[in-house]
């Protein structure tokens, strides 16, 4: 038999993932600013486009953070 759907804590697996990913996203900033002179255009740009789907990332996470406590208070 099928678990029940629990939500309860949704909220907070969210937010932590918000935090993780922004602790990614700024230890991928501070590498780039660090080893700019060192590494290849194209080890820069693959940094930049994971960054921006990182940007991404958040921004739909916020989301569901917002449609998660929407949903709790009801």
């Amino acid at each position: 038999m099928a678990k029940p759907d629990d939500r309860s804590d949704n909220v907070e697996k969210l937010q932590d993932s918000i935090q993780d990913t922004i602790e990614n996203f700024r230890e991928g900033q501070d590498y780039l600013s660090e080893h700019a002179d060192e590494i290849s255009g194209g080890e820069k740009q693959h940094i930049e486009e994971k960054n921006e789907r990182r940007l991404n990332a958040i921004e739909g996470m916020r989301e569901e953070v917002k449609d998660e406590a929407a949903n709790q208070g009801k």
